[in-house]
């Protein structure tokens, strides 16, 4: 196997068990796994919203959920390592995914876009945009964006300060799209600061 390959191969098994974690631990706020090999098994990172879920009690849930991944991908000695989200407002991947399930429980779609928007910016964001995508009050498909801030759709501060994430919600009139970028509280080039210099007094009785 080339180099090339195995690259192939990692990145479409970080793919799918992505994927798998996404869809055991929606409950939970899932909102990312970090993989990486060690010399004792393969160390998985979790990150999500709410870690107890994942745990479950005396650790049953956890244990159970190594043993799918060893079974389903053949990793070897699992270790998976729960690891909260500070703001969850400030993630992407879990806003989209709130405004997704509050879709599925009947909330307007209006609603569930202005009371995300609005606890984005309230947890400090410096910007947040929410498009939610689908046949929203016709037959025809169409999209309506929300947003808050300042946003940036490219170059270097979009890379940067810039978290986005997709979700799909499914309806009866067919399937929601929800995309959410959020601008991070984070310093990006345009950032002005202006310094005080502290000037000395043989400087000010030469001035």
């Amino acid at each position: 196997m080339t180099t090339r390959d195995l690259f192939i191969q990692k990145g479409l098994q970080k793919m799918l068990i992505d994927r798998f974690l996404k869809h055991e631990l929606r409950r939970a706020g899932y909102a990312g796994v970090d993989i990486m090999r060690t010399p004792l098994g393969t160390r998985l990172t979790i990150y999500a919203e709410r870690p107890g879920i994942i745990i479950g009690r005396r650790g049953t849930n956890i244990r159970a959920l190594a043993q799918k991944l060893e079974k389903e991908f053949n990793i070897e000695n699992p270790q998976i390592d729960v690891i909260p989200i500070e703001t969850p407002e400030l993630n992407a991947k879990i806003m989209a995914q709130r405004i997704a399930r509050a879709l599925e429980r009947g909330v307007k779609f209006r609603r569930a876009a202005f009371i995300a928007l609005r606890q984005i910016m309230e947890a400090g964001a410096r910007g947040a945009e929410i498009v939610i995508s689908g046949k929203l009050r016709s037959e025809r498909a169409r999209y309506e964006k929300y947003v808050a801030g300042t946003v940036f759709k490219s170059g270097y501060p979009s890379e940067v300060c810039v978290d986005e994430a997709v979700e799909y919600a499914l309806l009866k009139p067919g399937v929601y799209g929800v995309k959410v970028r959020i601008v991070l509280p984070k310093p990006h080039p345009d950032d002005i600061q202006i310094k005080e210099v502290a000037i000395s007094p043989q400087a000010k009785e030469a001035s």
